[in-house]
């Protein structure tokens, strides 16, 4: 199947991890030979040339874009990974970069929850090409400094940002644990300056707790993203709260902007008995279907917080609980990325990230570019949004989204014991 040809992963955008910093890279073997430069340009184009999703190439002469690069004299890798990355930007797609060793180290460690840096998502609007919070990763410097989803960096140490390449705005922000890194924000018509200072970054994607509501012990799980980690700390949290005898769930996926596609996966058939939980298609057409284990944890009534920054392996799981009608979406619509990337290493310790796939829900949406509604729209002010940016992990009745889930799911709860309560009746 398609999917074994490389290491499969969702991501927004995004550098997403990029914002991290790491002098160590994953070298070859001792020993073994090196390719030269104009080599590894040839096997990225080989790369691209047998697994990119877009078999137009964006409508280009892969072939002679091809011959271009090889006709070219190469002295250095660094000349190589220009070209290289001349080449990747010719596809027009986001999504679809070049990574050398420290970057791809750095994407390494944001899998693996082992980060350090000032922890914000990021990605370039497609249209104003602004480089913009897709979200601040909690409990880190740009976290606790209150930068927002959807803030724009305009300056990066009094350096412009217009123009800049995204790698190259990541670059000038990651360095050394304890050096400062000045950040300046435009927020709507406000311009604020954020003096952050770069730090070591433990993520344990996983936090809960638990509440008790009129209907009972209601179990909070909160994911930020969804790194290596996560599916084997969700796990930990469901039976951790099924020992509670909790009630039903309330999972907030706010502003997580995705990650590990077998994580998604492997959290989806949690909360799933049975059913579809995404399907891909490649360049082929040709459709691999990924369906629910059969053993879940719980069929305890459920229900996901989404916003704008609920990307990628967010929105299969949210999707696909969605359409299979085991939970509903509380919150605002999702961001809206329906494709699927693949990392492929290169023998020098770079790393290109592909598209490969579309993905669709359940039941075939599409939703790139378009996102996901939820069942029950509740939007927040920016001093709310600021405020459960202060607070995420808790989960209180303070936050109107997490306030509105809780009634919803009360509901569902009352409705189940009243149904329970009929049939022993009868």
């Amino acid at each position: 199947m398609f999917k074994q040809k490389l290491i499969v992963k969702i991501e927004l955008a995004v550098i997403a991890v990029i914002l991290t910093g790491s002098s160590l890279y994953a070298s070859t073997a001792l020993g073994k030979a090196q390719p030269s430069p104009k080599q590894m340009v040839d096997e990225v184009w080989q790369i691209l040339d047998k697994n990119y999703v877009d078999v137009s190439f964006n409508h280009q002469d892969w072939k002679a874009i091809r011959q271009q690069y090889i006709s070219r004299s190469y002295s250095s890798k660094k000349q190589a990974y220009g070209a290289i990355q001349e080449m990747v930007a010719k596809l027009g797609d986001r999504y679809t970069e070049f990574f050398d060793p420290q970057e791809y180290q750095a994407l390494n460690n944001d899998l693996s929850g082992n980060l350090s840096g000032v922890g914000l998502e990021l990605a370039q609007n497609e249209k104003t090409k602004a480089l913009t919070v897709i979200a601040p990763i909690e409990g880190t410097p740009a976290f606790k400094a209150g930068i927002l989803p959807e803030d724009v960096i305009v300056q990066i140490n009094g350096q412009r940002t217009q123009g800049m390449k995204i790698e190259d705005a990541v670059k000038r922000i990651i360095g050394p644990v304890g050096t400062k890194v000045v950040l300046t924000i435009q927020r709507g018509s406000q311009s604020q300056i954020f003096k952050l200072t770069r730090a070591n970054i433990a993520i344990h994607p996983v936090t809960y707790n638990t509440q008790t509501t009129a209907v009972g012990k209601i179990g909070y799980i909160r994911l930020p993203e969804f790194t290596q980690t996560a599916a084997a700390e969700m796990h930990q949290a469901i039976q951790a709260l099924e020992k509670q005898q909790v009630q039903g769930y309330v999972l907030d996926l706010r502003s997580d902007p995705g990650g590990l596609l077998d994580a998604s996966l492997q959290i989806a058939s949690m909360w799933l008995k049975q059913g579809a939980i995404v399907s891909l298609v490649n360049r082929d057409q040709v459709k691999d279907s990924y369906k629910a284990s059969g053993h879940p944890l719980t069929d305890k009534p459920l229900v996901i917080l989404v916003d704008k920054g609920s990307a990628s392996a967010s929105e299969i799981l949210s999707g696909a609980l969605q359409d299979d009608n085991r939970a509903r979406l509380v919150g605002t619509r999702t961001f809206g990325k329906g494709l699927v990337q693949s990392v492929e290493p290169l023998e020098d310790g770079s790393a290109l990230k592909l598209t490969i796939a579309k993905y669709y829900t359940p039941k075939g949406r599409d939703i790139n570019h378009v996102g996901i509604a939820p069942d029950i729209t509740v939007a927040l002010t920016e001093a709310q949004q600021q405020a459960l940016l202060q607070n995420r992990t808790l989960g209180t009745l303070a936050d109107p989204q997490y306030a509105s889930a809780v009634a919803d799911l009360s509901k569902s709860i009352q409705s189940e014991a009243n149904h329970v309560s009929l049939q022993g009746g009868q």
